[in-house]
């Protein structure tokens, strides 16, 4: 298994990626928005903000994406985790964990200093996410499930809340993502 950064030249694999796994879980509308959501925050977002994580087994097997997230009121690094899929047919095999593991160590050695996401505590704890309020990390939008937001600390001090006005890559500046 190679998990590497970047995405250039493999937008539509990797959409298309995100497009089946998703229609597979939520059904073909929802796959159809998150295959769009990941073309654009490849394609439309500043060059130096995507990170895009693919992992390969003879071929594309998984990829999550990471955008900036600001804080008008923190000075932090701060990332947020979305969307993230794994080929149907190797779901359960531990290449979801191990491409995040990478993916954070990466964001880690960057100065990276927070990352968010929204979903499975489960899943994500099993990376270190832990649940939080959002007190504690404020959305762009108001959540459509509170209790789903997940965050972490990256460097080796504890999570202390963001602060400010957010924003986000425009490609996720829609409230129907959150």
């Amino acid at each position: 298994m190679q998990i590497t950064s970047g995405g250039t030249g493999r937008e539509t694999e990797i959409a298309d990626l995100f497009k089946t796994a998703y229609t597979a879980s939520e059904g073909a509308e929802e796959g159809a928005s998150v295959g769009r959501l990941a073309r654009d925050l490849m394609t439309t977002t500043d060059e130096a903000d995507p990170t895009v994580f693919t992992a390969d087994d003879g071929g594309l097997v998984g990829a999550c994406i990471f955008t900036r997230l600001y804080h008008a009121g923190d000075t932090r690094l701060a990332y947020l985790l979305s969307p993230v899929a794994v080929a149907l047919d190797r779901q359960g095999q531990g290449i979801g964990q191990q491409m995040l593991a990478e993916a954070l160590a990466a964001l880690r050695a960057a100065d990276a200093e927070v990352a968010v996401t929204y979903g499975d505590p489960e899943f994500y704890g099993r990376v270190g996410f832990e649940p939080v309020t959002v007190g504690d990390v404020p959305a762009p939008y108001p959540l459509s499930q509170p209790e789903g937001g997940l965050a972490q600390s990256l460097t080796d001090q504890p999570l202390a809340p963001l602060k400010g006005r957010v924003t986000c890559a425009p490609a996720l500046s829609d409230p129907a993502f959150w």
